[in-house]
């Protein structure tokens, strides 16, 4: 078998076989195969597409590439969920030590990445002493012991999806959605869990700009993961306008933390409700969507979920008195506030251009090599919708340097006010099949 031929029979708009997708990327993986064959590749997807069929098998390929979990030690069906990202996403957060209480174990494996705040596992890292890399047998006795735990993806852990992502970035093949699919699913397969449920964002603020290419993005990761056995469903969200208030890793922690006493904001908690239900569905803990949000609300209500995320805390190292007293999160030497010039509705926050105005005061990383600053950040006031007056209060500025001319000059002139009042929509659609 020679790539050459696999290139020019994908170019050719060809569907390519188990055997010869299995050959390149076990090729690649292994060093055999050179980048520039790989990079045709790619192009000749990006232009033809895959079918089903072949994107299940290219997600099987890459998940058997490297180690894969076996959470069978773990008793219950083992639920993972997965945002496709946004701006001030604290949805795991909250959701992981919330279903946990309900009964479904959440084994969770997250990454860092680059974007606006890190990923979830810098936001945990705010906690003085929390530790997300633990090994395989602590991890697994941590869920049987208080059904949630997470922590940092395995070095070994779907190496060909990372060697193909580091290609894809510098050959403009990463916006093709059987390469993103794959990407993503090849991770949640060879993580180990039963049943996957997904967030898949939509808007300024998410990978996917537009309503379409989100349901086929979902469609297809619902598709490969019920070909791979698992059960699988995706929610379709918005991310036009960041999602609660916080943006940045201590604030985000703080804002988990009131969540779970709760006090969240209403767009965080109704997509906590709306995943944690079909979580708990496919964990088989409740017969249909109401009575798992019903669990839910009383799980908060009771304070069980609270207890557990500083269970979770103290088990994996972190001092649980920021838990207690989350206002000690609140590091930043400075605070400014950003006021309203004019009085209306909220039309827009454009999330994205407020994840970079975040990003430069240090919440973020612009590359691999940055240092993320856990205690700076924005706290948003107002969302869509909301009428204010000349001088209120639209964001709080958290920072440790004076120098915010560039996030405020961001913030004006991505959060607009008008007359009209413009109702905000968070859930899209809902994926089955």
């Amino acid at each position: 078998m020679r790539m050459v031929d696999l290139i020019e029979k994908k170019r050719d708009g060809g569907a390519l076989t188990q055997e010869e997708i299995n050959f390149w990327i076990n090729g690649y993986t292994n060093g055999e195969i050179p980048d520039y064959q790989v990079s045709a590749l790619l192009m000749a997807i990006f232009y033809q597409d895959m079918t089903d069929e072949e994107i299940t098998l290219l997600t099987q390929a890459m998940a058997n590439s490297g180690e894969t979990i076996d959470l069978s030690e773990i008793a219950g069906v083992k639920v993972d969920k997965h945002s496709t990202g946004g701006v001030g996403d604290t949805t795991t957060l909250v959701l992981a030590p919330l279903v946990a209480a309900c009964g479904v174990p959440v084994a969770k494996m997250s990454g860092r990445g680059l974007g606006h705040t890190g990923g979830t596992l810098d936001k945990l890292e705010a906690i003085p002493g929390f530790q997300v890399e633990i090994s395989k047998e602590d991890f697994i006795q941590q869920v049987n012991d208080i059904k949630v735990a997470v922590i940092g993806q395995s070095g070994d852990l779907a190496p060909a999806d990372k060697k193909l992502y580091a290609l894809r970035d510098v050959t403009a093949t990463v916006d093709s959605i059987p390469l993103i699919a794959s990407s993503i699913m090849s991770k949640k397969i060879a993580a180990g869990a039963d049943a996957i449920v997904l967030d898949v964002t939509t808007g300024e603020g998410a990978f996917m700009k537009n309503i379409e290419d989100a349901k086929r993005l979902a469609s297809t990761m619902v598709r490969i993961g019920k070909l791979a056995n698992r059960q699988t469903m995706a929610i379709i969200s918005d991310m036009s306008e960041p999602l609660g208030e916080a943006i940045g890793n201590s604030l985000e922690i703080y804002e988990a933390i009131q969540a779970l006493k709760g006090n969240g904001p209403k767009d965080l908690m109704e997509l906590v409700y709306v995943l944690g239900s079909q979580m708990i569905v496919v964990g088989k803990k409740a017969d249909n969507l109401d009575e798992a949000r019903t669990m839910l609300k009383e799980k908060l209500a009771s304070g069980e979920a609270l207890e557990l995320f500083k269970q979770m805390v103290a088990r994996q190292g972190g001092d649980t008195s920021y838990v207690d007293q989350p206002e000690k999160l609140l590091t930043a030497q400075y605070k400014f506030e950003f006021l309203a010039e004019k009085s209306g509705h909220i039309q827009k926050i454009v999330a994205n251009e407020i994840g970079i105005a975040a990003m430069l005061l240090g919440a973020g990383r612009q590359t691999k090599e940055d240092v993320i600053d856990p205690a700076v950040g924005l706290m948003l006031h107002k969302k869509v919708g909301d009428y204010v007056k000349v001088g209120d209060i639209l964001v709080t500025i958290y920072a440790n340097s004076k120098n915010v001319q560039e996030t405020r000059k961001l913030l004006a002139e991505n959060i607009l006010i008008g007359e009209e009042f413009i109702e905000p929509v968070l859930i899209h659609d809902i994926i089955t099949e």
